[in-house]
């Protein structure tokens, strides 16, 4: 499931808000089955999408701290 998403962690340089945002969307354009939510479910998508980019930095910024500079494997 969502190959196109690529590998964050250890990136140089590291990656942005942008790029977690967009991994974010993807995510949850693959889970939910929309590419474009209608009117009625744009304001659940687009709270799923802040919410999985939010914790998707929390997890970065985790494993920077516990891991170092480590690259993906």
């Amino acid at each position: 499931m969502c190959r196109s998403i690529r590998t964050l962690r250890g990136t140089a340089p590291p990656a942005t808000d942008d790029d977690i945002r967009a991994a974010a969307l993807q995510f949850v354009r693959k889970v939910s089955g929309y590419r474009h939510p209608s009117q009625a479910n744009r304001a659940a998508f687009d709270r799923a999408v802040s919410e999985v980019a939010e914790a998707v930095t929390s997890l970065l910024g985790g494993l920077a701290a516990a891991s170092g500079a480590a690259g993906p494997r």
